[in-house]
């Protein structure tokens, strides 16, 4: 979608999303750890250690990913100028962090839960939400608030914001249901 869009807009969403991938890398981290701990856990059956280490892992990730929300938020300008000192790039691509800003959050409870969930043996789950998030609701709200609605990159980012929020949401919500499950699930009394 972004193809379409002016050299300036181009340019303030592939700054924008250098950031947010660099950002991204750690809860994916945390992730890949959360899968394995989890999967650990479970082949012990211990359902209190498979409850811990998923619920550490999106502790970690809420430190991080709500420490680097709360930069993207504060200081987007000076993070867009390391990459541009063009004003109008700097301009846009600080309004595109700020809504990233939004999102981090959700963005690692997606991802983490994501590996939480892989760790349970789950896969199928969190694939639909994904697909579910960035193709049902992601896709045609960014589609629509960039071209119908004029709103240009910002839009892009919005829907992009609203797919991660649902997905990270419900992801969350599933891990939660799902450790309340394990005594059960794990055949312990």
């Amino acid at each position: 979608l972004a193809a379409r869009l002016d050299e300036v807009s181009l340019a303030a969403h592939s700054i924008a999303v250098n950031v947010v991938s660099t950002t991204f890398m750690v809860p994916l981290g945390i992730s890949s750890a959360a899968a394995v701990r989890v999967g650990q856990a479970v082949g012990r059956q211990d359902p209190h250690g498979t409850a811990a280490s998923g619920w550490t892992a999106l502790g970690l990730s809420t430190l991080f990913m709500g420490s680097a929300g709360l930069a993207l938020a504060l200081a987007p300008h000076t993070i867009v100028h390391v990459f541009s000192g063009d004003r109008a790039v700097v301009a846009q691509g600080s309004v595109l962090l700020q809504i990233a800003a939004l999102f981090q959050l959700f963005d690692g409870f997606q991802i983490v839960t994501t590996g939480a969930l892989r760790g349970l043996g789950d896969t199928q789950t969190p694939m639909l939400a994904h697909l579910a998030g960035y193709w049902a609701i992601g896709l045609p709200i960014s589609y629509a608030l960039c071209f119908h609605y004029r709103w240009g990159a910002p839009g892009i980012w919005a829907g992009l914001c609203t797919a991660l929020i649902a997905i990270g949401a419900s992801l969350v919500l599933l891990w939660r249901h799902r450790v309340r499950r394990l005594p059960a699930t794990l055949g312990v009394r």
